[in-house]
């Protein structure tokens, strides 16, 4: 199948990401969420990061004016009546996902396919909600999506060799390189890194060290370019913690029970850079 137009279903750090590389690779863009604010401000940002790239040179203003030309924005669903490739990337929240799924099958075309931007979630289980579970896979981009060359490509039990060839070398058309995983809980880079930012957040707890000493042990260290912490708050603790309760609840396993610290965070709202407070305080611009 030839993808020209992908739909994207949300409008949030990851959907705006997303977004900005389809249209920079030249396809058409219909950016989807249930409200017009955060569509607004979803192109402010896809604006300013095409801004930023043209400042340093790695693309011309004739590139970004034609990718921001090739996206168009709604809070209405059947404007995908004629999307080749739906990427959903709502909130982690599985009952929200296969609303979202259930909800677009009456608007778009039999042969569309579909795909998730989820982190963690079952990829077999989101498409047995759906019509066309051959043709449903997990693609799930890095943040900040612009910048980071990594996709994850997650076939479900059910997903076709077809879509996993088709969704690959459309992954490698943005521009970025394509590890396949398994459905397994978390796939790999989640299953590997969340349990290093929750023991983190466990050695915290434990007072074994403050935020900026975990921090600087991993950066200097390990070489990382942001501590674990830090990394956290980036990312959205309620989004760690989500993360965390998959693997617990898939694998049963007591290794990956999440820090009762991170537990406490974001039950305060202390959900890191989005909320302006996590382990490191974000004073409001």
């Amino acid at each position: 199948m030839n993808i020209k137009e992908v739909g994207i279903i949300g409008s949030g750090q990851m959907g705006n990401g997303i977004a900005h590389v389809c249209a920079l690779s030249g396809y058409k863009v219909v950016l989807i969420d249930i409200a017009q604010d955060a569509l607004d401000k979803a192109m402010g940002v896809i604006n300013k990061n095409l801004s930023r790239q043209v400042q340093k040179g790695k693309i011309t203003q004739e590139d970004m004016d034609s990718s921001l030309d090739r996206i168009s924005i709604s809070t209405d669903s059947s404007t995908l009546n004629n999307a080749d490739l739906i990427i959903e990337a709502a909130t982690e929240n599985f009952d929200l996902k296969v609303k979202i799924f259930q909800g677009l099958l009456e608007h778009i075309k039999d042969e569309c396919l579909l795909s998730t931007n989820t982190s963690s979630m079952s990829i077999t289980k989101l498409a047995a909600a759906t019509n066309r579970p051959e043709r449903f896979i997990g693609l799930h981009f890095m943040n900040p999506v612009p910048v980071m060359k990594l996709v994850e490509l997650i076939p479900g039990i059910a997903t076709s060799d077809e879509m996993l060839t088709i969704t690959k070398e459309f992954a490698q058309s943005l521009g970025k390189t394509v590890a396949t995983s398994k459905d397994y809980p978390a796939f790999i880079a989640n299953r590997i890194l969340m349990p290093m930012i929750n023991e983190a957040i466990c050695a915290l707890y434990e007072g074994v060290g403050d935020v900026e000493s975990i921090d600087t042990a991993m950066k200097l260290g390990m070489g990382h370019p942001m501590g674990p912490l830090a990394l956290a708050d980036f990312i959205g603790l309620d989004t760690c913690l989500a993360i965390m309760n998959v693997l617990h609840e898939g694998f049963g396993n007591p290794k990956y029970s999440p820090s009762p610290l991170l537990v406490k965070y974001v039950e305060a709202g202390w959900y890191g850079v989005k909320s302006g407070k996590g382990f490191y305080e974000y004073p409001k611009k």
